[in-house]
């Protein structure tokens, strides 16, 4: 059964949640490549509109690129 904050995600949101769930994080390239969401900033802030606390974590990978890992915290 779904709880009433997360129906009224939309669908790319309540996968972007689905993820977090069950991973634990998303950057992201993995948010494109894995389902296809390419504004994966704009599901965040859904799902944190819906009362969902997120972490924000900056990282640089090897070539220098500054990317952000977002993870949800229980």
């Amino acid at each position: 059964m779904k709880d009433t904050q997360t129906m009224k995600l939309t669908p790319q949101a309540q996968t972007i949640l689905r993820h977090l769930q069950s991973v634990g994080s998303i950057t992201n390239v993995e948010a494109n490549a894995v389902h296809r969401v390419r504004s994966l900033s704009r599901r965040i802030t859904e799902i944190r509109d819906a009362g969902h606390i997120i972490d924000k974590l900056r990282r640089r990978d090897c070539t220098g690129q500054i990317y952000v890992r977002y993870s949800l915290v229980k």
